[in-house]
């Protein structure tokens, strides 16, 4: 990752239904490199309308690092690996960051240069 260029560092928010299918999507992802980090956030609680109704749920908050070049990538994994129809799977660029931890997402994420968000 260029040491002037952060905004190509992403993070990139799902939910899921559980903290043991949270840990188990981030692992697969960590492995398959499309991610350099997840930290798992349990104990939120989302009130959303689906198919017509408003449903009120306990998830479990994912926040994942990563970079643009991941993008597609990763949005393939999610599709495969997460246990929801329509899984929240957003991407958010970074504006600023510490430089070395830009650079470690950056190290660990580095198979692939051909996304983007």
């Amino acid at each position: 990752m260029s040491a002037t260029d952060p905004s190509k560092a992403m993070l990139v928010l799902t939910t899921l239904p559980t903290a043991s299918a949270a840990r188990a999507l981030v692992r697969a992802l960590v492995d398959r490199g499309l991610v350099a980090c997840g930290t798992i956030v349990d104990g939120v609680t989302s009130i959303y309308r689906w198919e017509g109704k408003v449903e009120e749920a306990a998830e479990v908050q994912v926040i994942l690092k990563t970079r643009r070049g991941r993008w597609d990538a990763l949005q393939q994994a999610m599709i495969e690996l997460h246990p929801y129809e329509v899984p929240e799977v957003l991407g958010l660029t970074i504006a600023s960051g510490l430089q070395a931890y830009l650079e470690w997402v950056g190290s660990e994420t580095t198979e692939s240069e051909g996304g983007g968000a």
